[in-house]
């Protein structure tokens, strides 16, 4: 959120993604055992030899790497996306298998030149090297195709290692495919909802995807290295185990975990209304209508005191009434208006962060340290709980455990909202996703920021522009269907134009947006697969600029939001 009235650096992502696309295997060459990776000089052992990188962007590295002795390193700088590519034998009407472990900015890999549908697959910043994988099929006349990788403009070097297009000998390749991956180590549970059970678990070296096994069936499958198993019964447990596979087969099963659901009901947030409006109350004066808690309006049910600030102890926050800033309006005037929103069934919380804000929970003792603070603030002002609005990172292992320490300390009663950026919420790898999922039977809401933000992906792989309905339906239907319950979901939108860089839009996009998720009408171009009629609301940015234009935010999307089914 913006502490000033100038526009925050805008993020473009525009094109930047595109999505692996479901490939008809039917007249496709069955993999055999004379399958082999027909790329060359996969593992980089040999230098940049057989591969190139576009504006002298790639070097090899001996540290880290995945396998052997080097890996790949690109640098995007300026124009240049840092593009590494090599062309690959291969056979006509035949299915391939293209993979790389990658590790650090953003990384894309793809293959162009198939004869059938060009394919490609992302991630988000890594700090370990993962696998990307997605499959292609060549056409009639293909007999050679270009495999790249390459990041993005502004980000990050990326690493890449022990590259693989495994399948029909084309008469090039001179690598080995791929062996049966070993049984995941690390299974755990990450956390529980009434009807849900998170699971995490550590990369399998060659793996290109996970089965999970709920009571010795398999209920689903992901590439990636957690997984949520949804339909479960409250206050039951229940047994999971994991397999790693790719092209070679299927591991053995790693050790049983057992996770058990939380009752019935879980999840923070106390008395709130099942629809909900959260909206930040500003303690500084950047040129929006000066209030105290006592002006803002009755629409809204939860008010986000921005913001706490960092201390010099590593963790720890501390809040300082701008009274001066605000007109005069003193500690005892704060506290009593909180004390009479509570009164009429409002929550107050403190928000930590902003555009500015600096607070770092990157250990044990700055996490103890932040839910110290947090908590001697709700003790002294009287707040509901904390929002968390760090927009420069956050560490999702150590805020983690800052918010259930907190938890511990307030009871079930405490409020726990977030307000990451929409790339924050791109990918459950992502340090925000994963903290919102870790702490999934304890969080209140996550309210995305759907501004400043350029344009993203949706749900459907499609990259949608900021200030649509379908900007706000397709990115909420990530969190949707990643793991939040929707009652954990919110759309974050600035009050009026003056309220953020970019991305306002009308209230009434912001309810046709929230009719399309929970109702299914008022959709645009994107049409969920299903709705959520307990989506929880709605937040904006903020409740000052609200007021500077006439509370025409809150006036026509509160009601709004408050008679959804």
């Amino acid at each position: 959120m913006d502490r000033a009235t100038r526009p925050r650096r805008t993020r473009l992502w525009a094109g930047a993604v595109t999505a692996a696309l479901a490939l008809s295997l039917t007249a496709a060459v069955e993999a055999s055992a004379a399958d082999v990776n027909n790329a060359k000089n996969a593992g980089f052992e040999s230098g940049l030899a057989n591969w190139t990188c576009s504006a002298n962007s790639g070097t090899t590295v001996s540290s880290p790497v995945h396998g052997g002795s080097a890996a790949l390193r690109a640098t995007p700088a300026g124009q240049d996306n840092a593009r590494c590519s090599q062309t690959v034998a291969v056979r006509p009407n035949a299915t391939y298998t293209l993979s790389a472990w990658v590790q650090g900015g953003y990384t894309y890999l793809g293959a162009t030149g198939t004869g059938t549908t060009d394919v490609s697959t992302w991630t988000p910043d890594s700090s370990s090297f993962k696998q990307l994988s997605t499959t292609f099929t060549t056409g009639a006349s293909t007999t050679s195709v270009t495999v790249y990788l390459h990041g993005w403009y502004g980000q990050a070097a990326y690493l890449a290692d022990d590259v693989s297009v495994f399948g029909p000998d084309g008469g090039g390749g001179t690598d080995p495919g791929p062996t049966v991956p070993g049984a995941p180590t690390g299974l755990a549970v990450s956390g529980t909802t009434s009807s849900s059970v998170s699971l995490a678990w550590n990369a399998v070296s060659g793996a290109t995807g996970y089965s999970v096994y709920r009571d010795g069936t398999r209920v689903t499958a992901v590439t990636g290295t957690s997984a949520t198993v949804t339909g479960l019964t409250a206050s039951t447990a229940y047994s999971f185990q994991v397999t790693a596979t790719n092209a070679a087969g299927e591991s053995p099963k790693s050790a049983a975990v057992t996770g058990t659901t939380a009752p019935t009901g879980g999840g923070g947030g106390g008395t709130l209304p099942r629809h909900a409006v959260t909206g930040y109350w500003q303690n500084f004066n950047n040129g929006a209508t000066v209030q105290k808690i006592s002006d803002v309006p009755g629409q809204y049910d939860i008010i986000a005191v921005a913001f706490a600030d960092a201390t010099g102890t590593p963790g720890a926050v501390t809040f300082n009434l701008d009274s001066a800033g605000l007109g005069g309006y003193t500690v005892d005037q704060f506290k009593a208006d909180i004390r009479a929103k509570q009164a009429a069934g409002k929550k107050v919380i403190v928000s930590v962060g902003g555009e500015r804000g600096t607070v770092s929970v990157n250990d044990s003792a700055s996490a103890a340290n932040f839910a110290n603070s947090v908590y001697s603030l709700m003790q002294t002002y009287g707040f509901d709980g904390v929002d968390i609005d760090l927009e420069n990172g956050l560490n999702a292992t150590y805020m983690t455990q800052a918010l259930r320490s907190l938890s511990a300390k307030a009871g079930p009663s405490l409020i726990i909202t977030m307000a990451p950026q929409t790339i924050d919420m791109q990918s459950t790898s992502n340090a925000y996703f994963r903290t919102a999922l870790n702490i999934k039977d304890i969080l209140t809401v996550v309210n995305m920021q759907y501004y400043n933000s350029g344009s993203m992906l949706g749900c459907d792989g499609k990259v949608y522009s900021q200030g649509s309905v379908d900007f706000l339906t397709a990115l909420a239907c990530i969190q949707l269907e990643g793991g939040l319950t929707p009652s954990q979901v919110g759309l974050g939108l600035p009050a009026s134009t003056r309220g953020a860089g970019s991305g306002y839009v009308s209230p009434t996009v912001v309810n046709n947006a929230l009719d399309c998720l929970a109702r299914g009408t008022g959709c645009g171009t994107f049409k969920p697969s299903r709705t959520y009629p307990d989506l929880r609301g709605a937040m904006t940015w903020s409740t000052n600029w609200d007021a500077t234009a006439g509370n025409a935010w809150s006036n026509a999307v509160g009601p709004h939001v408050h008679a959804l089914p």
